[in-house]
């Protein structure tokens, strides 16, 4: 099959503009520990599906630099899933963030935020693993942990959205970070120089995240 060009405008799903080809030979040297971590994330309740929440829509995704620019990320609206394999993950071949364009090939297009995790990428070198999960813990208490945050009129998965997650990367020091992106409910961007340090930064966030809940101390 050759490449399909996809867009869709609603909330929760893909929004850029994709051109997608089918290919169930994708590579992923690091697929056993961002499976992993996503999996374990998904027991936590930070990836997943709700029917309470986000219009009963998927959430959180996790991807990994392969070459150059080029990322492995897992495909759109897997967050019901509890444990995914090879099939459901996407290879990023290029992506244009002024233009809102990604090029993709894989069993299934890439996630809604695909475009935001390319953005970090092609800011810094150094971030090679890129976690998007949805913790209302941490969103509610961003500027109290001094998270930094994106403006909250900037949506998800938009030219915007890369553009100011990009900001915040050249701001910040070092290839760790956690960012609160308040246009996106509950939406918060973790960044390291592998999956297991942007993990550990998001672990350690929640963590210190409960000395503000009430209910810690109980």
């Amino acid at each position: 099959m050759g490449p399909q060009a996809i867009s869709n405008p609603k909330e929760g799903v893909i929004q850029y503009q994709l051109e997608f080809e089918i290919d169930h030979d994708i590579d992923c040297p690091q697929f056993a520990s961002l499976n992993g971590w996503r999996s374990y994330l998904h027991r936590l309740g930070l990836i997943g599906q709700d029917p309470d929440r986000y219009d009963g829509l998927g959430y959180g995704n996790v991807s990994h630099r392969a070459e150059q620019d080029a990322f492995v990320i897992s495909g759109t609206q897997t967050g019901h899933l509890p444990l995914l394999c090879r099939e459901h993950y996407v290879l990023v071949e290029d992506t244009n963030v002024q233009d809102n364009y990604l090029r993709a090939r894989g069993p299934i297009p890439p996630s809604s935020e695909a475009l935001t995790h390319a953005a970090l990428y092609l800011a810094s070198d150094a971030i090679q693993a890129v976690i998007h999960v949805h913790s209302p813990l941490l969103w509610q208490r961003a500027r109290q942990l001094q998270l930094a945050t994106t403006p909250e009129q900037v949506s998800y998965g938009t030219p915007a959205m890369a553009e100011a997650v990009t900001r915040l990367v050249a701001e910040g020091e070092g290839s760790e970070g956690v960012i609160a992106m308040l246009g996106h409910e509950d939406g918060i961007i973790v960044y390291g120089a592998d999956v297991e340090a942007a993990g550990a930064r998001l672990l350690q966030a929640v963590m210190d995240a409960h000395q503000f809940d009430e209910h810690y101390f109980k």
